[in-house]
């Protein structure tokens, strides 16, 4: 008999939702604060302020949070309470003052003193300079800096013009959709020099590059419809953004050009992968291919530029495990230069001499190095975090070390828990965040040895269960080959009755420039397969080959196969197992959604499956990648010719349509554009299929402010055509906008 989804069951499921879901576990998520050298450092967890000191005092509150209150209550006229105090913008300095936002002041208390600060707040778009002398800013596309404390300021640049400026974002990947929502200027990016002498920072040409018009249909004054323009490239044409690195003087005010061609900037991420060591700048530079990747020095006095090491591949040469991480390269005192490289078929480290002639390979075997911690340049030791030591699941990752000759390999965790760990830029300890799908994160300060320093947070699931929730269970299944094992995440549904027949919704994100079902207590998205189950649905989400974070070849098979998105036929294969593992799980009724690539999967699932997919929502989908953002089908498709371009559309498969399907895009998204979801809806409507469409005005990529809406409409549509009831009145608020951390 089929049961009732209920406004309690939307309620519950409401409240599993990020940030919700967050709020209840307090302390899982932990982010050090680094103080001045890196010896202490500073957290929050919920409403709370701590200090650490590894060495010394260990963990206590950054300060009296009831005193502080009182003193904020006599001060402002309003009553606050040291266990909630509505302080902002929080800055903690290696004197213990804290400089805090409240009531729209600006406030600092020291020891017992609270009084108006004379610091200002933290500015949007603006980058202060580590002695914190100097703000730099972008002013019509040039940069300038400003004293701190005074009013002189001045241009370090004077020759910006439209689409040819300095310290912005690329338009294909710059996301203005999404800051002009949230009233938020551009973001800047520079790099100041250790010493704040100078700033090392890129000049963008996009002047040729092609534009992409979008219409905002409902504007805020009620007025016409607004066009908004921004550059855009597309797989295969000729024009790219390209980009310099420049050096700004701020003592003489003279700029130093990049003395080498320009390059293309096929992404934001290249913008990060620079930085100062010593006297000189380094980046790391993409072809437009990428296909090779070099690590290039930048002389700041006369613009000369040095490759030190250079890498090429038959398919992309990634500098990192997952899009985005932070580089793993370091240039030491000595010259030499640890690079990564996935060159034996596995993400490992290895140590170029000073003159590049001998290379020595520096960590070895069937897992990969997923992030660095530190080098000891004395000891001649790295620190590192790594995949694949544990034999059961090449996911969890474990903190290790290693001398830099390749020998002396220790792990400093052992266990079968997913270590999440960060250490300041002067090593010497490392916060550990530890957590499975069932524990939340504990975390805990270790040593160079591995060894305990001091206990930090272990939040519980107490507040969670209240709800309704159980952890999910990680399984392991074997791919569509027959061989190959993967992996993923099972929720049960709410309520659970091992006699009843439920029906499974897939959670879907395909990478492939990442990986979705994570053994950690927060896997990506993890909220929205919680709420699923509270609405009385089994959920999966699986990590089929072409992911990241496994070897090489894994991650290669999607190259040249992004059409089969994460590959799908191992996704069919999965839930399959699991059908016949579990009887109570309905592998005839099998929806599958997600959001922006993971839209591209569902449509391309219930359209190129349909036997086995008969529900899909597919919202903000890249659903045609011969027009998306150049990046994506270059990168990780590599096949841009015209039949390369088909193959990644889903409109090609649009006569398949049998089941029922939901598009969802917002107008003004310039990142995975409109006109994509448009193009399948032209595909269907020609092969007079009957499919459903929600085109959401004035919202980008991720649906910023909108997000309960789609939501809504999402859970409405799988438990209509999927759980087979009606859907209940309910309506969700909205969800707090985001801070971007500005």
């Amino acid at each position: 008999m089929t049961t009732i989804v209920t406004d309690s069951d939307y309620a519950r499921a409401e409240q599993l939702l990020t940030p919700y879901r967050a709020r209840k576990v307090p302390g899982n998520a932990l982010h050090p604060q680094w103080l001045s050298g890196g010896a202490r450092f500073w957290y929050q967890v919920g409403n709370r302020y701590v200090t650490v000191d590894p060495h010394g005092a260990g963990r206590r509150d950054a300060f009296d949070h009831d005193a502080l209150a009182a003193a904020l209550t006599v001060a402002s006229g309003h009553a606050v309470t040291g266990a909630d105090l509505p302080i902002s913008a929080v800055e903690i300095t290696d004197a213990d003052t804290v400089v805090f936002g409240a009531f729209g002041e600006r406030w600092e208390w020291a020891g017992a003193t609270l009084g108006p600060s004379g610091a200002p707040a933290p500015v949007p778009a603006e980058v202060p300079s580590p002695d914190g002398v100097w703000v730099a800013f972008r002013r019509d596309g040039n940069i300038w800096v400003r004293r701190s404390a005074g009013d002189e300021e001045f241009a370090l640049t004077d020759d910006a013009e439209p689409h040819f400026d300095y310290g912005g974002l690329p338009g294909t990947t710059g996301l203005r959709s999404l800051f002009r929502l949230l009233g938020l200027p551009a973001p800047v990016v520079l790099h100041w020099s250790p010493d704040s002498s100078r700033i090392l920072v890129q000049r963008i040409d996009q002047r040729e590059v092609p534009e992409l018009v979008l219409i905002e249909s409902s504007p805020p004054d009620g007025g016409r419809p607004v066009e908004h323009r921004t550059r855009y490239s597309m797989p295969g044409e000729e024009p790219v953004a390209m980009m310099t690195w420049n050096v700004l003087d701020i003592a003489d005010r003279t700029q130093v050009r990049q003395q080498t061609e320009p390059t293309p900037i096929m992404h934001n991420v290249a913008l990060v992968y620079a930085w100062w060591s010593g006297q000189n700048a380094y980046f790391l530079q993409h072809s437009r291919d990428a296909r090779s990747l070099e690590l290039r020095r930048l002389d700041p006095a006369t613009g000369a530029v040095t490759t030190l090491v250079s890498e090429v591949g038959r398919t992309r040469v990634d500098p990192t495990v997952l899009l985005g991480d932070p580089h793993m390269v370091r240039v030491l005192g000595t010259g030499e230069v640890l690079w990564w490289s996935q060159r034996d078929g596995w993400g490992h480290l290895y140590l170029y001499s000073a003159d590049g002639a001998q290379v020595t390979q520096v960590t070895k075997g069937p897992w990969l190095v997923r992030s660095l911690l530190w080098v000891d340049e004395d000891a001649r030791q790295v620190w590192f975090v790594a995949n694949g030591l544990v034999d059961d699941d090449p996911y969890l990752r474990q903190v290790c070390r290693i001398g830099l000759d390749g020998n002396g390999f220790t792990r400093l965790t052992d266990d079968t828990l997913d270590h999440d760990a960060v250490a300041p830029p002067e090593g010497g300890y490392f916060v550990d965040r530890a957590s499975s799908v069932r524990m939340p994160t504990r975390s805990v300060v270790r040593g160079p040895d591995g060894a305990v320093l001091v206990e930090l947070e272990a939040p519980g699931t107490e507040a969670l269960e209240q709800l309704g929730w159980r952890s999910p269970e990680r399984f392991r299944a074997t791919a569509a080959d027959g061989t190959t094992p993967i992996f993923g995440l099972l929720w049960r549904p709410h309520d659970f009755d091992p006699q009843r027949r439920y029906p499974i919704i897939e959670h879907s994100y395909p990478g492939p420039q990442v990986y979705r079902a994570a053994p950690s207590f927060d896997a990506m998205h993890q909220g929205e397969p919680e709420a699923y189950a509270a609405l009385g649905f089994a959920v999966v989400a699986i990590d089929g080959r072409g992911t990241a974070g496994r070897s090489k070849a894994f991650h290669d098979h999607s190259y040249g196969d992004l059409g089969n998105a994460g590959a799908l036929d191992d996704h069919v294969a999965a839930i399959r197992q699991l059908g016949h593992r579990y009887p109570w799980l309905d592998t005839t009724r099998v929806g599958i959604t997600g959001q922006s690539a993971g839209a591209f999967a569902a449509a391309r699932a219930v359209l190129l499956y349909p036997d086995f997919y008969s529900v899909a929502v597919a919202t903000s989908g890249n659903h045609d990648n011969g027009v998306n953002l150049a990046m994506w089908a270059e990168h990780y498709h590599g096949d841009v010719s015209a039949d390369g371009r088909r193959a990644i559309s889903n409109a090609t498969l649009a006569e398949n349509l049998r089941g029922k399907l939901l598009l969802i895009h917002g107008e003004l998204d310039d990142n995975a554009h409109p006109y994509m979801t448009l193009r399948l809806a032209d595909a269907l409507i020609k092969a007079d299929k009957d499919f459903d469409l929600i085109v959401i005005p004035g919202a980008e990529h991720a649906l910023v402010g909108r997000q309960h809406y789609f939501l809504r409409r999402t859970w409405d549509y799988f438990v209509r055509h999927l759980h087979g009831s009606e859907p209940p009145a309910y309506r969700l608020a909205p969800l707090p906008l985001p801070t971007l951390g500005l």
